[in-house]
């Protein structure tokens, strides 16, 4: 499996999943009570909503750029910057969608092969703290970027969920749907 076919389509269908999720939010709670989710956290320690849907779509702008060895364009920064801005300028389920609208269009603009350089190719990943990982292309995919973007989306579904939104199962794993062998779903 070349890493484009693993990365590209796991960003692409999360990331569409996440945006369900706060359409589904927006059309259960009225207008400002929608929007009011995206300051709610998990624990007083963590980021809210807002920064958990911005720093998913960093892990995938970041991914992509790494991986093909380019510097990161300046939304990035944008993106970090709204995201630990985000306890006290939060934005609006619009705007945070757009976010991700805007992640989904920079992946679908992607080569076939974008993300295919050779797998042990070395990959030096820096920390804004100093701190330097020596990776692999494949090491930095398989435990970095990918467990980063779930980590983040993860966290977007179960704050959504302690908030009372309601999702399940089938929201999380909507990607699936379109392979479910026809007359295998359970009848109640």
């Amino acid at each position: 499996m070349s890493l484009t076919s693993l990365l590209i389509p796991t960003y692409r269908q999360m990331l569409q999943s996440l945006s369900a999720w706060l359409e589904k939010a927006q059309a259960q709670l009225a207008g400002d009570d929608a929007d009011a989710l995206l300051s709610a956290r998990l624990a007083p320690d963590m980021f809210p909503l807002a920064t958990q849907i911005r720093f998913a779509c960093v892990q995938a702008w970041e991914g992509v750029h790494r991986l093909q060895d380019q510097p990161l364009p300046p939304l990035v920064q944008t993106l970090i910057d709204e995201g630990r801005q985000a306890g006290e300028n939060p934005g609006s389920i619009a705007s945070a969608r757009a976010r991700i609208g805007d992640t989904i269009a920079m992946l679908d603009g992607l080569a076939q092969d974008a993300l295919d350089r050779e797998a042990q190719q070395p990959l030096a990943h820096e920390l804004p703290n100093g701190m330097i990982f020596d990776l692999t292309a494949e090491s930095y995919a398989r435990d970095w970027t990918l467990p980063q973007f779930y980590f983040h989306v993860m966290t977007a579904y179960t704050i959504l969920r302690k908030e009372g939104i309601a999702l399940g199962k089938a929201d999380y794993v909507a990607h699936m749907l379109p392979h479910l062998r026809p007359g295998t779903v359970p009848v109640a």
